[in-house]
């Protein structure tokens, strides 16, 4: 046997078993679902059908390349079925309670969440396709080729998405904000 191909098959990066892939992400992909307007009591059942997913296509990952926007790319079909649902689109009033730092003031508190609500009631308004591109370019850090091919969509579509969510989003944040202070 030739001693380069020893060496250039040891030299490929071994393919992670799901039990580590779910260990180190499973945080990431329910983030990612709730990020994509999945409602918090689905949002554990979709987490296992991205695995379930995952799983079944395991062996099409390329070790070499991040495995965050390859998932992201499951959980992005999952949260596009689940919202075309019907049944998920009324929407339910319920309380959402994220961990704090107690040292912060509570007025700050309150003004945070108070943004926090803004962005994810903007967020909830923006198309799907759009949001998943500024999801994974502000959120995770992703380059545009790289959306582009986990999305499986042309570059220059990746760059008007993101340009018109930004858009969309700065649009329904000025929007919901001139609704809040008529309110107020």
């Amino acid at each position: 046997m030739d001693p380069m191909v020893e060496v250039s098959a040891s030299a490929q990066p071994a393919r992670p078993d799901l039990g580590a892939i779910f260990d180190e992400q499973f945080g990431y992909v329910w983030s990612t679902l709730r990020r994509l307007g999945v409602r918090e009591a689905e949002i554990e059942d979709l987490c296992h059908d991205v695995f379930l997913r995952v799983h079944a296509r395991l062996a099409d990952y390329d070790p070499t390349r991040p495995i965050r926007p390859w998932l992201f790319g499951f959980a992005y079909r999952l949260a596009s079925d689940y919202r075309r649902l019907a049944r998920h689109r009324l929407e339910l009033n319920g309380v959402h309670v994220e961990a704090r730092d107690p040292t912060q003031p509570v007025d700050e508190r309150m003004v945070e969440a108070e943004r926090g609500q803004l962005v994810r009631a903007a967020l909830d308004a923006m198309d799907l396709e759009r949001r998943a591109v500024l999801v994974l370019h502000y959120v995770d850090g992703v380059p545009v080729g790289e959306i582009a091919e986990t999305l499986e969509i042309p570059l220059n579509t990746a760059y008007s998405r993101l340009r018109l969510a930004r858009e969309q989003l700065a649009f329904a944040v000025k929007t919901l904000a001139a609704r809040e202070v008529h309110r107020g």
